[in-house]
Parts: C-alpha cells; structure tokens; sequence
C-alpha cells in the first residue's frame, strides 16, 4: 500500500512539472499593481489578466486594473499575436473571471481608466465583440489621451 502511494505521488509530482498552468491567476486585491499604470488592482469587476508563454518558458500571468490597459500593454508585445495567449478578464455583474477573447462587452461603465466596458459572458443587443472592444479602447485613448502618452514604456 506504501509502494502503491509513493508511485501516485511521484506521478501527481511529475505531471505537475510538465503541466503549463493556463487560466487566470489568483488576485491579491489591494496589493497587486496594474502592470501598465501601476494603479492598485482594487476593483473586482473591471481587472484583466494576460497570460503569456514564451519560448522554452514557463507561462506568465501580468494584471491590469482594467482591460484597456491589458490591451494597450499586449499591444507593445512581442507575443501579442501568438494563438496561445490568454486574456482574462471579470464579468463586470458576477466577478467571475472569464476568457476575454470570448466575451461580449457593455460600453458605459464605469470603470477604473475610463474605458467603460463591461464584460458578460452572454451576448446582449448593443454589445461589443473582443475585437470591437479593441477598436473602442483605442478610441477612448485617442480621444481623451487618458494616459498622456506618459505610459508608453
């Protein structure tokens, strides 16, 4: 019985050790900065993960107060067009965390840098798709110059 353990332990050990951890990261709230505006990650219903696995690497989690700094850091890199990464983000009503890539989003929120989008799971009329939420960030940025230009780093 000790043998029959210690081979499921060193099983559990060595698939442990091969598997690339995907899926959002645990949040420290309050104590976590942004990556792109350093602000602290306080608010449950706007924050963003992006998750990254460079070459020969283990994977990469960065966090953001809110997507329009996800997207506009993601932008800047070099693995921004790579299939395998992850943006995460929570359902603005539920705080789940949820595949932003899937998501549907809601404009006029109030959320932390201004962007106003609020993600679902489900679509709703009027709604934004990822990509249309995209071109929507880069618009509040051009228009309000939220950031100043001071973030691009």
């Amino acid at each position: 019985m000790l043998r029959v353990s210690l081979i499921l332990l060193f099983v559990i050990f060595l698939s442990a050790c091969n598997d690339e951890q995907t899926g959002p990261a645990e949040v420290k709230w309050d104590r976590d900065a942004c990556e792109r505006c350093q602000m602290m990650l306080s608010e449950r219903n706007f924050s963003a993960q992006v998750r990254v696995f460079p070459q020969g690497k283990r994977s990469r989690v960065y966090k953001f107060d809110d997507l329009g700094c996800a997207v506009l850091w993601l932008d800047k890199q070099t693995y921004k067009n790579d299939a395998k990464t992850e943006v995460w983000v929570n359902d603005y009503k539920t705080r789940e965390w949820i595949n932003a890539k899937k998501a549907w989003y809601k404009t006029g929120e109030i959320s932390p840098m201004g962007y106003g989008l609020g993600a679902q799971k489900k679509q709703q009329e009027g709604m934004l798709s990822y990509d249309e939420a995209i071109k929507h960030i880069y618009l509040v940025e051009k228009k309000f110059n939220i950031h100043g230009g001071n973030l691009d780093h």
